[in-house]
């Protein structure tokens, strides 16, 4: 088989035989939505566990709209006037909404940010602010310690409309839901006390069920209520497939599954050989943005086999902590020692990656310099082709193979 992997602007190939790979790994097929704007209006129609949102607001009622940064692929510009009509139905006039940007650890926005998010007629029509522009109040504290310092203008609001996209995330399981409150208008501090629960058992992608950062982030819910939730699951073309609105919690699952039904892959076992790639461009642009393919990838190699990640880094590591950790650490070990007790943004990631390297041997085709690659801890290959060969040579003629051609956003499950 003839392999043909997205990096950078161009694409990585290698040969293999067909009787080495036992699988892969792409999206089920989900027909486009034909009207994004309408499956946002049905699910406004058709709450979860929730009464609808005209019998929950009050004409009066100052409302805080949470939705994403600009890191984001919410189509915040979609769904921001479906709401406001919705909302206007209610009685709720545009001067009594605010419209607050989850920055969570993010640098602020400029105002052409802004309208870029809401689109022009919501930015100019409702106030729309960042959520580190008029400080924090503290509302709580989580059973873990993690603090509950909300945004000034979400904790001051008489209700609370949560929006957000629905994605695997390597940690807290899934993103949306109540990430838009933790730790989506939350402090550095609530964040990195909530994110040191990422290399405890029941972290990582894809699982609720016992995962301490999703319990913990959850628990902020108890202190600072999310209202109402509308949240949407997107295809590989960053468009609107699915919405849900309703419960906080449970119209989070529900949208969990529907992503689930597109892009939890099974696999009969686990493979000595992963071979992924983010899928190109910009998702492979820096180390930083391309880890979340390797932690998914880890779904599908067993204990003591290889990951090939293919990406391309044009734009090196992508973040100061996240590079500093990665080039100073003496071992993997050091790293998953280190965030224990010195928990950094940044860093995280720089141990999730160091997580993957105790699982298996990673090699890393990119354009970055092979001497640089291997201070990172990787075995640097020049190209897919060369890699592969490694491969072979380590595991002889019948290794077993899965390939990854994006491994972003589709995640292994394993039978039990």
């Amino acid at each position: 088989m003839k392999l043909e992997l997205g990096f950078g602007k161009t694409i990585q190939t290698a040969e293999l035989p067909d009787r080495n790979i036992l699988k892969v790994l792409t999206p089920s097929f989900v027909p486009p939505c034909p009207s994004p704007e309408e499956e946002i209006r049905r699910a406004l129609r058709q709450p979860v566990a929730s009464r609808p949102l005209a019998s929950i607001v009050a004409p009066g009622e100052k409302i805080a709209v949470i939705t994403s940064d600009i890191t984001r692929p919410m189509p915040s510009k979609l769904v921001l006037p479906i709401l406001l009509e919705e909302l206007g139905r209610a009685g709720i006039p545009r001067s009594d909404v605010t419209v607050v940007f989850a920055l969570g650890s993010h640098r602020p926005h400029t105002e052409a940010e802004k309208e870029q998010i809401a689109g022009s007629e919501v930015y100019h029509s409702v106030a729309c602010v960042d959520s580190t522009a008029e400080g924090f109040v503290r509302m709580g504290v989580t059973a873990s310690g993690t603090p509950v310092d909300i945004a000034a203008p979400v904790a001051r609001a008489d209700r609370r409309i949560c929006l957000g996209n629905i994605e695997y995330h390597y940690f807290a399981g899934y993103s949306g839901g109540a990430k838009a409150i933790m730790p989506g208008v939350s402090t550095r501090e609530a964040i990195q006390q909530n994110h040191r629960h990422m290399i405890e058992a029941g972290a990582s992608a894809g699982n609720l069920d016992g995962n301490p950062v999703r319990s913990d982030l959850e628990e902020a819910l108890g202190f600072c209520p999310c209202d109402f939730l509308l949240n949407v699951v997107l295809d590989e073309r960053k468009q609107v497939a699915f919405a849900v609105a309703g419960d906080a919690i449970e119209a989070h699952r529900e949208g969990c599954r529907m992503l689930d039904r597109m892009y939890r892959v099974p696999i009969e076992r686990k493979a000595d050989l992963v071979i992924v790639s983010p899928g190109g461009y910009p998702k492979d642009i820096n180390l930083y943005q391309a880890q979340k393919a390797l932690d998914n990838a880890r779904g599908a190699v067993r204990e003591g086999g290889m990951i090939i990640l293919s990406a391309s880094c044009a734009e090196g590591l992508g973040e100061k902590t996240f590079e500093n950790w990665l080039l100073t650490m003496p071992t993997p070990r050091s790293m998953i020692e280190r965030i224990k007790t010195d928990f950094q943004l940044g860093g995280h990631k720089a141990a999730a990656i160091a997580l993957a390297m105790e699982q298996a041997e990673l090699c890393l085709v990119s354009d970055l310099a092979p001497d640089f690659v291997s201070r990172l801890h990787f075995n640097p290959f020049p190209d897919l082709q060369a890699a592969v060969d490694h491969a072979f040579e380590v595991f002889g003629p019948g290794l077993s193979c899965i390939v990854m051609p994006f491994g972003q956003t589709v995640l292994p499950k394993a039978k039990d």
